[in-house]
């Protein structure tokens, strides 16, 4: 029998569309690189010949996962993560599309690191990566990059990556010149003044490791700020990785009063606390840094409630050098294109939120804030997917994760949850083994 090129069709589902609400048990059919047909009744009388067939077990199939925020590497630092191994690793945790943030070397502040961008993805990436442009040039906070001509270059928003922009009136400009072309300005909420020097939470355990802490105020100071030249500039704003329950409070007011603000958080800041930093485990320094529990659980009901709308990885590769060093020489940040999924699955698991629920963070609501058309299955939609078994459990196994860095401290976790396949444009870009 042949088989049409280009057309698939999934069956025996587990449909997930957190854009429709849709949670049914049916099949979906991929023409080319787009979603051609969905639903609880399609092929109840069997998939037509010539077209081939992959019977999802009873698997949830869903949009494949939007990451807004992953520092990639390249170019620059190549031996700590390329654009090619990045995507691997995506692959294997059900992402399908990168916003790729601008701290590589040179900083991504020109259209010709933009292009580079596009290109090296086109030649060596299995997922889709979309560059974020520096607010300011060579991320040093002082002078506004060309933001109109990156917007029209590809730039899916702009971001100083792991750096605030600490002028006020760069930030008024920048919140003010990205409002017309649709981008998102995306801050990192650290006041750089309250955390010099600082390597871990401010707090009790810091004092006991003899560590200098960062305070919760250098979230919320900047947050307040930027909320007020956001209101003057009538733009939107939004505020990547918190990770303190005074912060969240912040956009949680903000939102109730109507503010167009918007905030995500990284797996680490729900699935640990700062004692994972305690004997001085370089793996768990992270920046903004691994908070109290009272706070990981207030970034936990931040997310049931909605007041945080996306959950990115902030997956930030190292080398071992980097990493395996005294604690105050470490660098900050943990990989996490692999761990997104089941680490946000905990929370479904535990009862704080759905399933579609969670989803939704890393699917519609990214896709939506960054302008994307990815995000939802419906017939028009890019066929880009991810099939995974909720429920299988399996232990992290940090050394076998395929990005080129090891930096995460969730070795021998126990999670629950997997994806099995992954595809980009109606193409299969990676299987688990055994799986459908």
């Amino acid at each position: 029998m042949s088989v049409t090129p280009g057309r698939v069709a999934y069956v025996n589902a587990r449909l997930l569309d957190p854009a429709s609400g849709l949670d049914q048990r049916g099949a979906l059919l991929t023409e080319a690189r787009r979603i051609a047909d969905l639903g609880p009744g399609l092929f109840a009388d069997g998939v037509p010949e010539g077209i081939e067939v992959v019977d999802c077990a009873g698997c949830c199939l869903a949009p494949g996962l939007v990451d807004m925020r992953a520092h990639l590497r390249e170019p620059g630092a190549e031996h700590k993560e390329t654009l090619a191994t990045a995507s691997r690793a995506a692959a294997a945790g059900g992402v399908t599309s990168i916003a790729c943030m601008p701290n590589t070397d040179p900083p991504i502040d020109q259209i010709a690191l933009i292009e580079f961008i596009a290109r090296r993805a086109r030649e060596t990436s299995l997922v889709k990566i979309y560059p974020v442009a520096a607010i300011t040039r060579g991320l040093e906070g002082r002078e506004l990059t060309e933001i109109g001509m990156l917007a029209e270059a590809g730039a899916v928003g702009f971001s100083d990556a792991d750096r605030a922009v600490m002028d006020s009136r760069v930030m008024l400009r920048a919140l003010t010149y990205a409002k017309p072309f649709g981008r998102l300005v995306m801050q990192h909420p650290e006041d750089r003044a309250l955390t010099e020097g600082g390597m871990m939470n401010d707090g009790e355990l810091a004092s006991r490791l003899g560590l200098a802490g960062m305070p919760a105020e250098a979230e919320t100071v900047i947050i307040e700020r930027d909320l007020r030249l956001a209101a003057r500039a009538e733009a939107p704003y939004h505020v990547a990785h918190v990770s303190t329950a005074a912060a969240i409070d912040v956009v949680r007011r903000a939102k109730a009063r109507g503010e167009p603000v918007t905030c995500a958080t990284a797996p680490p800041y729900f699935a640990l606390n700062e004692t994972a930093v305690d004997d001085y485990r370089t793996f768990a320094k992270v920046r903004p840094p691994l908070r109290s529990e009272a706070d990981r659980s207030a970034v936990a009901a931040g997310v049931a409630d909605g007041t945080i709308d996306a959950i990115a990885s902030d997956h930030a590769p190292h080398d071992q050098d980097s990493k395996r060093t005294t604690f105050a020489q470490a660098a900050f940040g943990i990989i996490g294109l692999e761990t997104m999924l089941p680490l946000a699955l905990e929370l479904v698991h535990n009862g704080a939120l759905s399933l579609l629920d969670v989803l939704a963070r890393m699917t519609a609501a990214p896709a939506r804030l960054l302008g994307l058309e990815q995000g939802r299955l419906a017939p028009g939609a890019p066929a880009d997917l991810v099939l995974f078994d909720p429920d299988r459990p399996w232990r992290i196994d940090v050394s076998a994760l395929r990005s080129k860095s090891k930096n995460a401290p969730y070795d021998g976790r126990a999670v629950q949850g997997r994806a099995v396949r992954t595809v980009v444009g109606g193409q299969t870009v990676f299987r688990l083994d055994g799986a459908p």
